[in-house]
């Protein structure tokens, strides 16, 4: 599976330096741990979790569209509301990943700033590399490499930088990410593309209840969307095309939500539209997803959405104890882990929380502590850093009990 080892947040909000994980290119970070298949993100109110959550779809939706449109999408602002305040310097974004475990890393950096004549955001640079293979040590190499959307590709699936051979100049469109352009019309460079299906492929979980109780109409769907409003047609398709996978998925969600017995799709054959039916032993008639609680009808999505026959490689959830009974969350924690790290391991899953309950389910090298400095930019640690809150958990002391009693502390 594809695994973000590291990434750095410069210059987006309140995000004015904060790195994460491993990061090959940098001196600093070359040797520290890599990001947990599972990692969470704890923090108070407006320290900026939903910051980092918004970066990250941020990138997701400059691979969508042009630059201007992904400032402006969800209500953003523009360029102008994502620069952090008083600061000159342009946003920008590292990632260091792996396509898989005996893949050599590949870092993508990227700045984005203002046009001068127009204030319009524009790609400053942007840079693929990697390390020359079978190297363990060195520098890693740029296969793309761009300054204002000029610059150079090599061409190739091991061709990097130094190889003119296979060097081609690009001339792009500087409102657009490079990779996005080049993904589509350089074929001979796979990892390009790699690169840009990874980030596309990406969930990021905009789920509303309400949205998720609205009844659609009859159609199968592979897929949870983001909003879960499209809950009715992916257990539809589950039902039809994988049976008994559905079977053990229904009775693993029954035995796990409170209130939750047998679970049926109806078709309604004048409106077409799908309902779902919930029969509990305690209800005489089944009741429609219209008829949950918040809180039953998010449990119920996120234990859909990890059961994805072809999981997203990448899922990003802001909050998801919201509306949940605090007994439940070491339930939901648990199963976040085993979707990351068992048997059935598949994707890489990242949080934002500010629940001490969640928090007792994870181990300290999972969970990241974000806290607001004096100037009003964030600082993240990790809580295994610290090395008092590691002695504290290995003697038996629960690690969101700790951070109730404000043992946490980035700084």
């Amino acid at each position: 599976m594809a695994l973000i080892e590291g990434f750095r947040i410069q210059n987006y909000r309140s995000l004015r330096e904060i790195a994460m994980g491993r990061i090959g290119t940098d001196p600093k970070l070359r040797a520290a741990e890599p990001l947990t298949p599972l990692t969470v993100v704890i923090g108070k109110n407006g320290v900026g979790k939903s910051s980092i959550f918004d970066a990250f779809g941020f990138l997701a939706d400059c691979m969508e569209t042009d630059l201007e449109s992904a400032c402006n999408a969800r209500k953003r602002g523009g360029i102008d509301k994502l620069l952090s305040s008083g600061v000159e310097e342009p946003l920008s974004f590292t990632i260091y990943y792996r396509e898989s475990k005996n893949d050599r890393p590949i870092t993508y950096e990227v700045s984005i700033g203002r046009n001068g004549k127009d204030g319009l955001p524009v790609v400053i640079s942007e840079r693929l590399r990697q390390r020359r293979k079978n190297r363990s040590k060195g520098q890693p190499l740029s296969f793309l490499r761009l300054e204002h959307g000029k610059g150079s590709v090599w061409i190739g699936d091991d061709s990097l930088e130094g190889d003119d051979f296979a060097e081609r100049r690009e001339e792009l469109d500087p409102h657009r990410l490079g990779i996005v352009t080049l993904a589509e019309h350089i074929k001979e460079n796979p990892r390009i593309k790699k690169f840009k299906d990874f980030i596309q492929s990406w969930y990021l979980s905009y789920f509303t209840p309400d949205a998720a109780r609205q009844i659609p109409q009859a159609g199968i769907q592979k897929h949870l969307n983001l909003h879960g409003d499209n809950i009715g047609n992916v257990v539809q398709y589950l039902e039809r095309n994988h049976p008994n996978k559905f079977k053990r998925i229904l009775e693993d969600i029954s035995n796990k939500i409170p209130g939750i017995g047998i679970i049926e799709t109806y078709r309604d054959s004048v409106t077409n539209n799908l309902y779902l039916l919930f029969k509990d032993k305690g209800f005489v008639q089944p009741f429609t997803q219209q008829q949950m609680s918040d809180g039953t009808l998010k449990l119920f999505s996120y234990m859909l959405l990890l059961q994805d026959p072809e999981p997203a490689p990448f899922i990003c959830i802001e909050e998801p104890e919201n509306g949940l009974y605090h007994k439940l969350l070491e339930t939901l924690a648990m199963e976040f882990r085993e979707h990351a790290t068992g048997k059935k391991g598949t994707s890489q899953i990242f949080i934002t929380t500010h629940q001490p309950y969640f928090v007792d389910a994870l181990e300290p090298k999972e969970v990241w502590v974000l806290e607001k400095e004096d100037d009003g930019f964030s600082r993240v640690l990790r809580a295994s850093d610290i090395q008092f809150i590691q002695n504290m958990v290995d003697e038996g002391q629960p690690l969101g009990a700790l951070w109730y009693s404000d043992y946490l502390d980035a700084r």
